[in-house]
């Protein structure tokens, strides 16, 4: 339920504001106070209720580092009054950077802020998403609701058989979005130790995040290591760097201590000044605190609880303490207990962060009986933490332990660790660390559980998952009756990793020696798909046609062949009666074998080829039975995906435009549920926008694609279609506004893209139109006709809508004199008319270019009339000019007049700021002029007024206390795409933050 309440309070210089909803049920939660800055939310939803994990103990004494800690502090103030900050802290082990979090965080544990603390290491490498995981503390059983619905969205998350989109690209949305809804309910803080161990997903999440700050009440701070730092790390860093120039505490980078500092640190650990032997000894520390502390709380074990600076010093003389680190950790542990050591080292095995539960697991002891021993482990100094979740006081703890084990005995304790933690039923991704760490293949219940777990693990540790299969391949023999297993799940991982030509390679050695049908059967389908995928269509279909000609081939994977088949052979020759024909073939074995994925994959080859065919009904009740087929099974995602943007092209095509916006909706409705907000792309809506005359809107859904983290993919291949329309829509709307310098951009990145392939050519129709326009603005006006004229090859079996751009090449051509071109160019649409089954966008862009060929008014008023009642609304605009150029030569200036105005007048509400030049400068040579009155103000660059109508909705729902993603549900959007247009707005009022949006908004009296 969204907040229903929101009150302003008031303040020395401003009236108390009151904004009320709709009354609450005496069922509803009752609503809770969040504070930002001079601003209450009412929040109706609970507020979190998950205790904060903090691994790292405010340091007993603090010396030094007064300007870095006061920079951690004024970041902590920002969050007060509202302001995100994001923070990136450097330095080696052990120098503070924890502890300089933690220290500067220590004033707001109590204060019921969201608060997590996240711990990387180096297994988390290969744990998609587990760091992040951690830090929010998404767990099924948590008692926030926000969290265990964000962990159940993980675990719905499955491979699909008709792309290869990488599962992570989900989980960062969810997590994203988590934050998202933390941040709305209370001012939110995320630390992330040890960033340069993080997984590739969870960096993305942090980068998301960083690059949301100015929108969230949110401190973001990471902690790194100058080495090692991978290539994706120093991505990152450099982010932050070049955000620092803009905000002077985005970077810390810590050194040693000062001498002095570390003498004074000593003083206040022994309550007197360090002799000179102590000075000596602590010289050796070379300023690290983490040393430091260590040598000291060493000498106070040594000699007891009451440690005097003389007896320090005789300690130190005689040579009773270890000189490095390392041996000085190991002496703390050895003052703990024997049973307590042998739970330390077990937990050693977890690594820096554990549960209790895993840990009692190993142990065979019930957690009850581990208390006593922890709570000894924890006064030692070496564990913190509280609840079911432990860590190590530092990582070096943990390594110093870990070490001081023989190799051996490592191994073969994380043998059994993962035994005993897979019978356990413990999340999968635990049990392959482990099994990763002890690197013993051979064992035959480790095989079957790989075999059995392989697709959890293909989405939730895909990288570790290969190198285990891997391991046991190299250990099995092809006649063991583990190994077909072991290989087709290790395909199936592959597929997932994007390893395509591994996992193709693999494949094909394969395929001599598997002798079960099934497993035979999946492996010529990933055979296949990593050849497409791999940008080979004839090397994938030769895959196919093998499949097929198996006796042995069961009816369930040849109903899928089949499918697959037909949407390839379209693809490369083009022949669409054969397509067809296996596709039916597909049909009948999909439905005989009761599969699903086939069948609807079928009515989707059949939708494909009769769209091409321009029989848009059709296709429509194709499409339709597709998605009646695959209702919402969660297993094929992937392909009820692609069939909803299907179905929004084709009732673009039958200028069915309030359905399609619809099915927008619904699709959008549906990936939220899923946890996969991003489906359908924001590339198919920015398409629809444009079309609608939403140009705004479109820019917006098109600046949230960060191409950077989400591959774009179309048909369930990665490949350039997306983005050359991306760059396409975004260079022509903003060519059309007079926006030269972006539309330049947009237009060279898409050019810069290579046509390879039948996916290209079919979305290369947009960056055609506007290279062709830009070719115009600069009065290239015949090469501008000749760019656009590349629209009449279309090649068999291509979709391309060329109709939608032959108005536009028949003006060109008779602005330059070419007949011969303009004559084409009508009668290429016209056929294309002549194609539609019911007559409808083709129809009416033939009308248009007759009329103007032809200077026929009847024509161009039967386009002018059709727009109005169905549209496109950009589409009318345009009819409306060429009409009033046709009127004007046939001396009818009142009503070529009429059309300008009108034809002006809705330019205007496009901000279409060149196609008003253009109506002026065609209708100039016959004296229609612009009126007094002139063109209206363009619209506020600053301020509300500035504010486009999506814009102001998003203010006043901002106003009204809900996050990014509730905005996102209730107004059918992408999150990012909301992101998008917060940055819009914050831009336009001067804003450093959501809450000034509030203020502003108030301030106004607006209300939802």
């Amino acid at each position: 339920m969204m907040p229903s309440y929101l009150v302003a309070q008031a303040g020395p210089d401003r009236p108390r504001i009151e904004t009320r909803g709709r009354d609450l049920p005496e069922s509803s939660p009752r609503p809770h106070a969040v504070s930002h800055n001079q601003v209450t939310y009412l929040m109706t939803e609970p507020a979190p209720t998950v205790t904060a994990m903090w691994p790292v103990d405010r340091p007993p004494q603090w010396v030094g580092r007064s300007q870095e800690l006061a920079t951690v502090r004024a970041a902590v103030e920002d969050l007060r009054r509202g302001q995100g900050t994001v923070m990136w802290v450097e330095g080696e082990p052990g120098i503070g950077k924890s502890s300089l979090v933690a220290e500067g965080l220590s004033t707001v544990r109590d204060q019921g802020w969201n608060i997590g603390w996240g711990l990387a290491d180096k297994l988390t490498e290969r744990l998609p998403l587990s760091v992040m995981l951690d830090c929010l503390q998404v767990r099924a059983a948590s008692p926030d609701s926000r969290r265990a619905n964000a962990a159940r969205l993980l675990r719905s998350q499955r491979q699909g058989l008709f792309t290869d989109r990488d599962a992570s690209v989900a989980g960062v949305e969810i997590l994203v979005a988590l934050v998202d809804e933390l941040c709305a309910a209370a001012p939110t803080v995320l630390v992330v130790d040890d960033l340069q161990w993080a997984d590739d997903s969870s960096l993305i999440v942090w980068h998301q995040l960083a690059t949301s700050v100015d929108q969230l009440p949110l401190l973001l701070i990471g902690t790194c290591q100058p080495r090692p730092r991978r290539r994706e790390v120093q991505r990152l860093r450099a982010a932050v760097a070049r955000r620092g120039a803009a905000y002077s505490r985005a970077m810390i980078e810590l050194g040693p201590l000062a001498e002095a500092d570390v003498a004074d640190l000593v003083t206040a650990m022994f309550g007197a000044a360090p002799g000179d032997a102590l000075r000596q000894l602590i010289a050796q520390a070379s300023g690290n605190p983490l040393y430091v502390r260590e040598l000291v709380d060493a000498l106070v074990r040594e000699q007891g609880q009451e440690v005097d600076p003389g007896a320090a010093e005789h300690c130190v003389t005689t040579g009773q303490l270890p000189a490095s680190l390392a041996a000085v950790l190991s002496d703390r542990l050895s003052w703990v207990s024997a049973e307590t050591a042998e739970t330390l080292r077990t937990a050693a095995l977890l690594h820096g962060r554990f549960a209790v539960t895993d840990l009692a697991v190993l142990m065979g002891k019930p957690a009850s009986q581990l208390t006593a021993g922890l709570q000894e482990a924890e006064a030692a100094g070496v564990l913190v933490g509280s609840g079911s979740e432990l860590a190590f006081r530092h990582p070096l703890i943990q390594q110093a332990l870990y070490e001081s084990m023989p190799t051996a005995l490592r191994t073969a304790l994380h043998a059994e660790a993962a035994l005993e933690l897979a019978t356990s039923g413990t999340r999968v991704s635990r049990v392959a660390q482990q099994l990763y760490a002890a690197n013993q293949p051979g064992e035959a219940w480790a095989r079957r559980w790989l075999i059995q777990t392989a697709p959890a693990l293909a989405i939730r540790a895909p990288q570790l998952a290969a190198e285990l299969l891997r391991r046991e391949l190299d250990h099995t023999s092809e006649g063991d009756e583990l190994w077909d297993g072991l290989m087709a799940s290790l395909l199936r991982v592959l597929l997932a990793t994007g390893s395509f030509l591994e996992a193709a390679r693999q494949a094909s050695q394969a395929l001599a020696t598997m002798t079960d049908p099934a497993r035979l059967a999946e492996t010529y389908w990933v055979l296949a798909r990593a050849r497409l995928s791999a940008g080979d269509n004839d090397e994938a279909i030769t895959a196919i046609r093998q499949a097929l000609a198996r006796a042995d081939l069961p009816r369930t994977w040849q109903a899928r062949m089949l499918a697959l088949l037909a949407m390839l052979e379209r693809a490369s020759t083009g022949d669409l009666d054969a397509a067809d024909a296996t596709a039916h073939q597909a049909l009948t074995a999909a439905r005989e074998a009761a599969d699903t994925f086939a069948t609807a994959h079928a009515l989707t080859d059949l939708w494909l080829s009769h769209g091409v065919r321009r029989d848009h009904p059709a296709a429509l009740s194709y499409i339709d039975q597709a998605l009646r087929v695959l209702g919402d099974d969660p297993a094929h995602a992937d392909l009820r995906s692609y069939a909803l943007d299907g179905r929004i092209f084709t009732l673009q095509n039958l200028d069915r435009w309030p359905e399609a916006e619809q099915t927008l909706r619904q699709a959008r409705e549906i990936a939220q549920r899923s946890g996969d907000p991003d489906r359908p792309t924001s590339v198919t809506a920015a398409v629809l926008r444009y079309w609608l005359g939403q140009w705004d809107d479109a820019l917006a859904e098109l600046s949230s694609v960060d191409q950077d983290t989400h591959r774009l993919t179309y048909s369930g291949l990665r490949e350039r279609g997306p983005a050359l329309l991306l760059h396409g829509v975004a260079a022509l709307i903003t060519g059309r506004r007079d926006q030269r310098t972006t539309a330049g951009q947009q237009l060279r990145a898409g050019l810069d893209l290579d046509i390879q392939n039948v996916s290209d050519r079919e979305n290369q129709d947009f960056l055609i139109a506007a290279h062709a326009l830009a070719l115009e603005q600069s009065g290239e006006y015949r090469q501008a006709m000749l760019v656009l004229a590349a629209i009449l090859t279309r090649r068999d079996g291509e979709m391309t809508l060329i109709h939608q751009w032959l108005p536009d090449l028949v003006r060109l051509a008779i602005a330059v004199g070419n007949t011969q071109i303009a004559q084409a160019a009508a009668q290429a649409c016209a056929a294309e008319a002549a194609a539609e089954t019911r007559p409808a966008r083709a129809t009416a862009a033939s009308l248009r270019c007759r009329g103007l060929l032809g200077t026929d008014l009847a024509p161009l008023r039967d386009a002018v009339a059709h727009y109005r009642a169905v549209g496109p609304a950009v589409e009318l605009p345009a009819a409306l000019e060429d009409l009033a150029v046709v009127l004007a030569e046939r001396d009818q200036d009142d009503e070529a007049r009429a059309a300008r105005d009108e034809a002006v007048g809705r330019y205007e509400d496009l901000q279409a700021h060149w196609d008003i030049r253009r109506a002026d400068s065609r209708l100039r040579p016959y004296g229609i002029r612009r009126g007094v009155r002139g063109p209206r103000g363009r619209r506020a660059a600053s301020g509300l007024a500035a504010l486009t109508a999506t814009e102001m909705t998003i203010a006043t729902r901002l106003a009204a206390g809900q996050s990014t993603s509730d905005i996102a549900k209730g107004m059918f959007l992408s999150r990012r795409t909301v992101q998008t247009h917060i940055s819009h707005i914050l831009g336009k009022l001067g804003a450093k933050g959501r809450v000034e949006i509030v203020r502003e908004v108030m301030r106004q009296g607006i209300s939802t």
